[in-house]
């Protein structure tokens, strides 16, 4: 079942139920108004849901054209967006680009920050910058929406609570980073709003892609219409989704509607940190790692972070080739106060 929230005017927006080949939806006003209303009572909803999905696939719901132009965030607005850093590699590359070590329990315990929920940006908006001197970059990453998480829960509990899984954009302003951490309180100014895909997608969906825990795709990712990265999200995960959700609720419980993101996806090469995919390797999900390793092996980064006019695209493709979640597709734009950009 493929889920997605259309622009009506309101901040929540309205649930819409997609076909499987993305083309047509369907309102499900009369089973749910918003997400939100869904995963307050999934329980009670999602069978609701999953008839309408079907009816529609089969073609007794004739539906309408999906333009994902007109979708929110399939969650517009959350109660809480925790993103972790799943993939070590990615921790240590970044880490290594600011001159800073990395503990041996980076391995064992996740990293994970708190980002902002009220201002999650759509699939197709612009992701608005005051400054290019920020250092604008992209982090093409995979989230989960959960029930109820009880505090304490152990990943084998927190697996059962994944309820839908989406790609996200998680825009990060690389230069203001080193000064927010070194006042030892965290990311704010530098985690500016979150972009997700068209649609949010129940575990179903990806079939033997999914092993209730992790994501065995490709993640694709472009710049300005030139493959970027295709590293595999199942490949160097040291911690799972169901770790990551344990992880978050070990002293509070997550509310149903809780976002998890996984982090950028990152793929090492043997035991280097990957090669970019013009040299025959997986690529990178953000600027930030293609600059370190040009650091590693050439002294310092050639890359620029991303600029005002850049086009980023992320994706992720089934085995025959169809898109599952819809793409990404978001262009780098000047903020301003009095125009909007």
């Amino acid at each position: 079942m493929k889920l997605a929230t259309l622009r009506d005017g309101t901040r929540d927006g309205r649930l819409v139920v997609v076909s499987a080949d993305l083309e047509r939806y369907t309102p499900a006003g009369t089973v749910a108004g918003t997400m939100q209303a869904a995963l307050d009572d999934w329980a009670t909803i999602e069978p609701g849901l999953k008839k309408i999905s079907e009816e529609l696939g089969l073609g007794m719901i004739a539906g309408e054209p999906f333009d994902p132009a007109q979708c929110m965030a399939p969650l517009p607005r959350a109660y809480q967006w925790a993103d972790g850093s799943a993939y070590v590699n990615h921790v240590e590359l970044v880490r290594k680009a600011r001159n800073a070590e990395m503990p041996e329990t980076f391995w064992t315990d996740p990293l994970m920050y708190q980002g902002g929920s009220d201002s999650f940006i759509g699939p197709r908006d612009p992701v608005l910058v005051a400054d290019e001197a920020y250092g604008i970059d992209m982090e093409a990453e995979i989230a989960v929406i959960v029930d109820d998480v009880p505090m304490g829960a152990t990943p084998d509990v927190a697996a059962g609570k994944i309820r839908l899984i989406m790609l996200v954009n998680d825009v990060s302003l690389r230069n203001l980073i080193p000064g927010e951490l070194a006042k030892g309180f965290g990311f704010f100014h530098a985690k500016p709003s979150t972009a997700f895909s068209p649609v949010a997608v129940t575990p179903d969906e990806l079939g033997e892609a999914w092993d209730g825990r992790k994501v065995s795709l490709p993640l694709l990712t472009s710049l300005n219409g030139e493959l970027f990265g295709n590293p595999r999200a199942d490949l160097d995960m040291t911690f799972d989704f169901a770790t990551l959700i344990a992880h978050a609720a070990k002293t509070r419980p997550l509310c149903a509607g809780s976002i998890v993101g996984s982090g950028t996806v990152s793929n090492k090469l043997g035991d280097g940190p990957g090669k970019p995919v013009s040299d025959g390797g997986a690529g990178y999900s953000c600027v930030a790692e293609i600059r370190m390793v040009e650091t590693i092996n050439d002294g310092a980064p050639k890359t620029d972070f991303l600029k005002f006019g850049d086009r980023v695209r992320i994706e992720m493709n089934d085995a025959a080739g169809h898109s599952i979640f819809g793409a990404i597709d978001q262009e780098i734009a000047k903020y301003s106060a009095s125009g909007g950009n």
